[in-house]
């Protein structure tokens, strides 16, 4: 038995077939054309986000290995991202692969933002690198960005309080250092008051991000100009990495961005001693407890609060040895105080005396200094010889 299609029917299957013609050219286009489907991964996700108002259910790390390859102790913090998010993608960025993503998603097939691939690919600062990377990524992609040495203590979908509409967020942010008593002092002050960048939560295609982002690369070229070297010979201190590319840069982002969106401008007063989160445009801001707990500053309290979201390690954060803080020769770091009131003003007080002492004095006070610590560390491996020849016999 045959049907014989009406005229008016065989009109409309034709329509299908040119459609569907289409779409196929429009695919073989882009796989074609780009050699991947970036650009298109980029607006669909978007456009998706756009859609349902809720953030991309994705976990971003990045590190110098894939998982595969991960040390025990990485491995066991990075489970816990996957354990309680079973709902959520998981993905590393490594060093084998960083550059390939930056290239794919901002290269000429991509946002076609030549500058940024060449900065990035210039760049040998591995944490300046490490901070460009998760801003890249979050632009693109949204999502959760965490450091490898967080570990997840709680569930992502208790990021955002139950009083909160994900529809009406862009970013979920935490307090890092509230400690704006130090904000005029000469080293601490820049770091005394920052939102926590080694985790946050954002949706893809924000604005706050790629001015972050441009930023970025405007300081580091003014920089090696500054220097007089190309970009992968520029040479960091610790204060430049955190306000070039670390929480300092970052804070100043969001804090543009909550001025520009609410219209009047907001400083961190409105974030000192904060006891519960906080709505500013489309930002929230979760307590210090949320991100970062159990610093010993900044009334962070401790991780078995329930308001404690994750915990940080700092077992990957040795990117100091490279980028050397301040160090007085007397006296060392200020930093070593964790932001206590008493220790940073006897460390104040200290740095003073000897700095108006004769250039003599302050000369020999370093050298009794340096005797004593060598003699010091020549008992202690004088000792760990003694054990060593004990465990020995």
């Amino acid at each position: 038995m045959s049907v014989v299609l009406g005229s008016d029917t065989r009109t409309k299957h034709i329509r299908k077939l040119y459609l569907l013609c289409i779409v196929c050219l429009l695919f073989i286009f882009y796989v074609s054309g780009s050699g991947s489907l970036s650009g298109y991964e980029y607006n669909l996700s978007y456009q998706t986000i756009a859609a349902t108002g809720q953030f991309p259910r994705k976990v971003w790390q990045t590190w110098k290995v894939d998982p595969l390859a991960f040390e025990e102790r990485d491995l066991s913090v990075a489970r816990t991202w996957i354990q309680k998010n079973p709902g959520h993608r998981y993905e590393v960025l490594t060093d084998g692969n960083d550059l390939y993503y930056v290239e794919t998603h901002f290269g000429p097939t991509g946002l076609n933002r030549p500058d940024i691939v060449d900065v990035y690919q210039s760049l040998t600062a591995k944490i300046v690198k490490a901070d460009l990377l998760r801003y890249l990524v979050m632009y693109v992609e949204g999502g959760v960005y965490t450091d490898i040495d967080v570990e997840a203590l709680r569930p992502i979908d208790r990021f955002i309080p139950d009083r909160y509409d994900p529809k009406d967020l862009n970013l979920v942010v935490g307090v890092e250092i509230d400690e704006p008593e130090w904000y005029d002092h000469p080293i601490l002050g820049p770091k005394s008051r920052s939102f926590c960048q080694w985790t946050f939560m954002a949706k893809p295609g924000l604005p706050v991000m790629m001015r972050l982002i441009n930023g970025i690369i405007k300081w580091l070229e003014g920089v090696a100009y500054k220097q007089g070297v190309s970009i992968s010979d520029i040479q960091l201190d610790f204060d430049e990495v955190i306000s070039g590319t670390g929480p300092s840069a970052f804070t100043e982002a969001i804090l543009a961005e909550m001025s520009a969106e609410s219209g009047q401008t907001v400083k961190w007063d409105a974030f000192h001693n904060l006891a519960e989160s906080k709505l500013v445009g489309s930002i929230l801001v979760l307590t210090v407890e949320a991100f970062a707990a159990g610093q010993g500053h900044s009334d962070s309290g401790n991780h078995n609060a329930r308001a404690a979201l994750v915990k940080h390690h700092f077992h990957a954060s040795r990117w100091p040895v490279n980028h050397p803080r301040y160090n007085h020769p007397m006296y060392g770091e200020v930093e070593q105080c964790n932001w206590n009131s008493d220790c940073i003003r006897e460390w104040d007080e200290n740095v003073k005396t000897f700095d108006a002492l004769p250039k003599d004095e302050q000369i020999r006070q370093i050298a009794m200094k340096e005797a004593r610590e060598a003699a010091y560390n020549d008992i202690k491996a004088k000792e760990q010889e003694e054990k060593q020849r004990q465990s020995e016999e």
